[in-house]
């Protein structure tokens, strides 16, 4: 079995598979030596999910609920359990996640190991927040109960970590309350970058959720052209209204078969794209819509990153601050990919709130994050991306490690000052791809 990474770049094929079955044994060795790396879902874009020349500790067997108050929200489950299963199982008990990516397909540790965010980073923070205890087992044998008041340097640490420090064997996770499953929901179009800054900083004080779909082809007046969303969980008054069939069983039928060509991904096709996604989008303006689409609207069509083609797709994720200077950067990101030739088929921005994390190498920060996927045509698309990070690095923000396959080492060294105090509780037998390039090792 090839473990890949979501965005299928760097092709890695010389990785051990090791299983992680139960949470009681000791972590498995390589036979003759070579790093550990945990591997949930694989749904980390670039390589810090991959081990070239290593093994993985894959922990899909790991998947079991330990235990549940449905009074208080505390979950207890085995790291390898996915988001989704999660939902299966709290949803209809009124319960719901505190913080959640743009899929449920991944695990409780992958979302702690890379301290997930979502839509309402400006209230809740980044997963890890919500996250109050977890096991962690080293590859010495040793075991370490971690939370904010016991082992806290280790907590610190993991949250964030990369799966670096050791496997997380299961996890406390406090659930937020919620009425019923639907999400009431604004569309407001954008004109542009200005626009959606103004919406954001307005809709912070009322609204738990906001992100804005962007229309990658704008330029001039129209950099940023797009559609912003925001909402809430619907209220009380709202819980008789009925559920359809596709809502209730949350799956979707619906999948990418093959490979797309390599040409099937150019500027008219993503200019028609964005042409119907915009104008069909806006005529919804205001309602209910279930969870499901709101939170998870990729998650309807499996396997679609098969539409990159074989090559795979390289996402840009970075985050600018919310200043002049990180306007005007966040601005140029734009118009350089608009300008490449290479457009990007998704193109997100959200807001980032002044919300700290407990990982040391958290990701999120206060400003403005920009998510961008090109389809991976080589050099390129390389040297656009390296481009892009240059322009993040001397704004002052950063780019996102789960997201990224091109960061060099000294991107890495301004981004995430805490790296040496962090690489002290790195466990001396794990180590990623990732992790060897940013440090100027492979």
């Amino acid at each position: 079995m090839e473990l890949k990474s979501w965005g299928r770049y760097p092709r890695v094929t010389e990785q051990r598979e090791l299983p992680v079955t139960w949470t009681t044994e000791p972590l498995p060795l390589p036979a003759g030596g070579g790093s550990l790396l945990p591997y949930g879902q694989g749904r980390s874009y670039g390589d810090s999910c991959l081990n070239a020349g290593g093994a993985l500790l894959t922990t899909t067997r790991l998947d079991r609920f330990l235990d549940f108050n449905p009074a208080t929200g505390v979950l207890r489950c085995e790291s390898g359990v996915t988001l989704d299963a999660i939902l299966r199982l709290v949803s209809w008990q009124g319960w719901f996640l505190p913080v959640t990516p743009g899929t449920k397909f991944v695990s409780v540790g992958g979302a702690i190991a890379n301290d997930v965010h979502g839509k309402n980073h400006h209230r809740a923070g980044t997963f890890g927040r919500h996250v109050p205890r977890f096991e962690l087992v080293r590859s010495d044998g040793s075991r370490r109960e971690c939370s904010l008041e016991q082992n806290r340097d280790w907590y610190d640490a993991t949250i964030g970590g990369l799966g670096l420090t050791g496997l997380i064997t299961w996890a406390d996770i406090q659930l937020r309350r919620m009425s019923n499953p639907y999400i009431y929901q604004e569309t407001i179009p954008l004109s542009n970058v200005d626009d959606f800054l103004k919406l954001a900083m307005e809709s912070e004080q009322d609204y738990d959720f906001t992100v804005a779909w962007v229309d990658s082809l704008g330029r001039g007046r129209n950099l940023g052209k797009g559609l912003f969303y925001r909402g809430n969980h619907a209220p009380p008054q709202f819980d008789a209204v009925p559920l359809s069939k596709s809502h209730l069983s949350r799956r979707s039928g619906l999948a990418v078969p093959f490979d797309f060509p390599g040409f099937a991904l150019n500027r008219l096709s993503v200019a028609a794209f964005n042409w119907l996604y915009y104008h069909r989008q806006r005529l919804n303006r205001t309602g209910l819509v279930h969870y499901d689409p709101f939170f998870y609207p990729l998650d309807g069509v499996h396997r679609w990153n098969r539409i990159y083609g074989r090559q795979g797709f390289l996402q840009f994720q970075c985050v600018v601050p919310a200043s002049d200077t990180g306007t005007a950067a966040l601005k140029e990101i734009l118009d350089r990919g608009a300008r490449s030739g290479m457009p990007s088929f998704l193109t997100v921005l959200k807001m980032f709130g002044d919300v700290p994390s407990p990982g040391m190498m958290s990701f999120p920060k206060r400003g403005m994050t920009l998510a961008l996927d090109f389809a991976n045509r080589g050099e390129r698309t390389y040297r656009l991306v390296e481009e892009l990070d240059r322009v993040t690095r001397e704004a002052g923000g950063r780019v996102y490690p789960a997201k990224d396959a091109r960061m060099s080492p000294e991107s890495f060294a301004a981004y995430y000052p805490e790296r040496e105090r962090f690489a002290k509780y790195v466990d001396p037998a794990f180590s990623s791809s990732f992790w060897r390039r940013v440090n100027g090792a492979g």
